[in-house]
Order: C-alpha cells, then structure tokens, then sequence
C-alpha cells in the first residue's frame, strides 16, 4: 500500500476542480475534511465523496465537524439540527448516559448515509467556570467523572455505526480563557492538578481511535503549544497513554506563529501523525502537504488501525432511536 500524506485537506466548493485532483493524486492526503460550503444535497454530498476516493485511489477518511449545537455544517434536510452538547446533558438529568448514546448514534448514522466516515466530536475537554464561551457549551460537563461517562457512551456510538470519532482536544482545552482561533491561550496550572483534572479525562478515554490536539501551552510542561511542543505529546503519548492517531487542531489558527510549512513540519516532529488544514487557498494546501510529506511507519500502522474500525458497523433502526430519545428528552424536536 502506498504511504498515506500526512494531511487532512479540505476543498473549495461543491465538487473538485481539476487542479484539485491533480493535487491529490500527487500527495495521496490521509483524509479529507468537509465544511458548510462543500454540502448542497445529499446526493451532491454522495458524489463529492465518492470523487475525493477516486482522487486519491483508496477508501480515504473524510471527516466532518458535527458535535450540534454551534458545530454542525450539516443541516436539514440532510441532518437534524442539535441543541449543545452541554445543554443537552443539562436537560437530560440522570438520563444523560442513554441521550447522549442516542445522540451521537443518530448523528453517526446520518453521516454515514452520506458517505462521511468520520466525526470531529465529541469535545472531551472538562468545562470550568471560565472556559472561554467559544468552548464551554460544546463540552459534556464539569466533573471528570461525568465527561468520561458521557465521552465513552459517544464513542461508542459513533464506533457502533463504523465513523471514527475525533477526541478533542488533546490534553485538555478547557482551561483556556481566550479562543485559540485568535490567540494563543497559556494554561498555567499546576501539573499535580492538570493529571486530577483535565488530563484525567483523556487517560480515561485512550481506547478512542483518534485525536485532535489542543492549541495551548501548558506551561508545567513546556513552553510551546501543545501541537507543537515535544515534551507534550511525549506526556501525552506516555504519561496519558494515548496510542491512537493524533491529528493536529488546525494548523492554519491564529494561536500558532510561523509559517505554514513551519508550523506543519513542527506538529509533525513534535510526534503528531497527521496535520489539519483548514479553509486556505490551493497554494497554501500545497505548501503543507509538501512540508509533510509521507507518514511515519509508526503513524501508518495507527492509521491503519483506526480506518479497520470503520468495518465494524451494527445496523440499526434510526426512527426508533429518534422516538426513544424524544420521549427522554421532550425540551428538543428531534424530527
């Protein structure tokens, strides 16, 4: 098998142009990340899918964000709408376990119909009372106990109908006071308190087949952005034992400096298997899949790994699911 890039690139508009193509036939990116502008109908959404395979010859990821809430390019008629994460965990009460399964089932489901095999969500990281209002209502909750529990029932669900969920953001987000799309956020806490707290969460949830990276310094362990920083992936990697794919948070944010290739070259030595790139031009595309270049062996067999996991589906009556989830949680129309 050829070598996987080690990107995820997205597209322009509504189907590939032939600059396109040609690109990615040349790089041969890990996967492929899908936006608002990209989704007209479901069969044009069919098609594009079915076209980015093509490109790059083999049964490539393509990936979505789809947490609900604020986070969902996809809408009706094509995907029902959600309320936030965390809000619906609020309503939920004692029956947040079940909801949040059936949640992300649905959601799960919806995508594959599409052809879309995988979901950036859900957002594990711990939410406190001053997590930036950008985060905090697309997380599961404010104990470690309950985003576990709720982060391994969404897991689960998404693994059930064979899309491969993103956990993000690794080694925990919500400590930050500013947004990362803009800014660099520096977490100053104390190590001791972090491994009680936000790391926790993502030691719990190591069996998650995929990974997104925080944009944040954490200074107790260095002075970089996590994406970017040696020493935290090497924590991440050891310390919480995530042995699963690592994708970098997009590297085109603001929160990091440099250039492009700089930043992508950085992320990959720093031990992330594959950069996101997002909403840039084609040159810019380039750029990065060009200082990328091919995944490490190490970083092949996990994408490997992971992508086997898409095979393991379990057919399920989505009606069903929808007409049990409305008579838990009547605060929402679920269709």
């Amino acid at each position: 098998m050829r070598r996987f890039g080690a990107t995820i690139l997205d597209i322009e508009g509504f189907a590939l142009t032939q600059n396109e193509k040609a690109f990615f036939r040349d790089v041969n990116p890990f996967g492929f990340i899908l936006f608002a502008r990209n989704i007209k109908s479901a069969e044009q959404v069919r098609f594009l899918c079915g076209e980015l395979r093509e490109a790059v010859g083999h049964d490539a990821l393509i990936t979505i964000d789809q947490e609900g809430g604020r986070v969902q390019r996809l809408r009706p008629p094509l995907a029902r709408v959600w309320p936030s994460p965390l809000d619906h965990v609020t309503d939920s009460g004692s029956l947040a376990s079940r909801v949040i399964w059936l949640r992300y089932r649905i959601i799960a489901a919806e995508l594959r119909r599409l052809g879309i095999d995988s979901n950036c969500a859900p957002v594990v990281d711990l939410a406190h009372e001053n997590t930036h209002a950008f985060l905090y209502n697309r997380c599961l909750g404010t104990t470690v106990d309950q985003v576990v529990r709720l982060g391994l029932e969404a897991v689960k669900a998404h693994l059930e109908a064979g899309v491969l969920p993103v956990i993000k953001h690794v080694p925990g987000h919500g400590r930050a006071v500013i947004d990362s799309h803009y800014s660099l956020p520096c977490v100053d806490e104390s190590l001791d308190t972090l491994k009680k707290t936000d790391f926790a969460v993502f030691r719990a949830l190591t069996e998650a087949p995929m990974a997104m990276t925080a944009h944040v310094v954490f200074s107790a362990l260095d002075e970089e952005p996590a994406t970017l920083s040696r020493a935290t992936m090497h924590y991440i990697r050891t310390n919480i034992g995530y042995k699963g794919l690592v994708l970098s948070d997009d590297i085109a944010m603001d929160a990091l400096s440099g250039n492009l290739p700089y930043r992508s070259k950085q992320a990959l030595a720093a031990g992330c298997d594959v950069v996101l790139c997002c909403n840039r031009c084609l040159d810019d595309r380039i750029c990065v899949a060009e200082a990328c270049g091919d995944m490490s062996e190490d970083s092949q067999m996990r994408a490997e790994a992971a992508l086997r996991l898409r095979h393991s589906r379990v057919d399920i009556d989505i009606d069903d699911l929808v007409t049990e989830l409305n008579s838990l949680v009547r605060a929402w129309p679920y269709g």
